[in-house]
């Protein structure tokens, strides 16, 4: 189903991310959550590619399991980092025929290691870019819906941390849009003021998309330490730093600090009528089913 189609019918959406597991072990923990979380029915579920494309086998194989096993829709990422022009299209060739509708189109994270990567080298250096490969795919005639992929970019409510000119940021993230994409999928964010000020830029800009924000709770004091490493030095508040400092290490009260503090966070995004809300999970359920039981949410 393409993405402008589950947006327009299943408003606000509700969508999970999941990274794929590099043991067995760690792949029957990912499942047994997907299983728990299937029963939210959430409107689809995103697949991550790691550093460079890191985990890309991975990540084909996991969309494809759950495309196959589950009734959820995957939109897995595709980066551009160390990719051919060949690759992509193999890849795009890959979801037509299994009949994967939707991608999310980023230019990524390079790899990790000591030599720095020369982005010159990738075919597609923008996720612009892209992008626009993407939609010319359709052109091929190998995607069942004539609109072709459903595409999906990413947004960032505090900023692009490479891009510390926010009007350059909104005009490279127009870019995107105008190359075909179909809405944006926010990093993750704390305050919620970032998110609806990230939502008049884009109005400002022209930008008219969809917007889902992105949420993910604390679970552990370490956890939030690494949130904000991968979101690139996410603003964490003040109250939400106290609330956790008062739990004195606890690692249970850290937990209810956190669902607790991200239900108040999607409760406020609810009521001011956004467009979808995207919960990483790091592959967890605990705490995403917690917050859906404390804000009554029903699929």
């Amino acid at each position: 189903m393409h993405i402008t189609d589950i947006i327009g019918e299943s408003k606000p959406t509700i969508s999970f991310e999941f990274f794929p597991p590099k043991t067995e072990q760690s792949s029957q923990a990912l499942f047994q959550c997907i299983k728990e979380l299937e029963e939210l029915k959430p409107s689809f579920v995103s697949i991550t590619y790691g550093a460079g494309g890191s985990t890309r086998e991975l990540t084909h194989e996991l969309v494809l399991r759950i495309k196959d096993s589950t009734s959820l829709t995957p939109v897995p990422h595709l980066t551009c980092v160390n990719h051919t022009e060949e690759e992509i299209f193999s890849i795009l060739e890959k979801y037509a025929k299994y009949e994967i509708s939707n991608v999310l189109a980023l230019r990524g994270d390079p790899p990790t290691g000591d030599a720095p990567h020369d982005r010159s080298l990738d075919a597609f250096q923008y996720a612009s870019h892209l992008v626009g490969y993407i939609q010319k795919f359709k052109e091929s005639g190998q995607c069942k819906d004539p609109r072709g992929f459903g595409i999906g970019v990413a947004g960032f409510p505090e900023g692009h941390p490479e891009t510390p000119n926010r009007i350059l940021e909104m005009d490279h993230l127009k870019q995107k849009i105008d190359s075909g994409a179909d809405y944006i999928c926010t990093q993750l964010f704390f305050d919620n003021h970032d998110f609806y000020d990230f939502q008049e830029r884009c109005q400002l800009s022209g930008i008219n998309v969809p917007i889902i924000a992105g949420i993910m709770p604390v679970t552990s004091a370490k956890g939030l330490l690494r949130m904000a490493e991968l979101a690139a030095g996410a603003r964490i508040p003040g109250k939400l730093l106290k609330a956790i400092d008062r739990c004195n290490g606890d690692t249970e009260s850290i937990k209810r600090v956190g669902i607790q503090y991200a239900t108040e966070q999607c409760s406020d995004l609810l009521n001011n009528s956004i467009d979808g809300i995207h919960f990483y999970t790091l592959n967890r359920s605990d705490a995403t089913k917690g917050i859906f039981q404390s804000l009554g949410l029903h699929r």
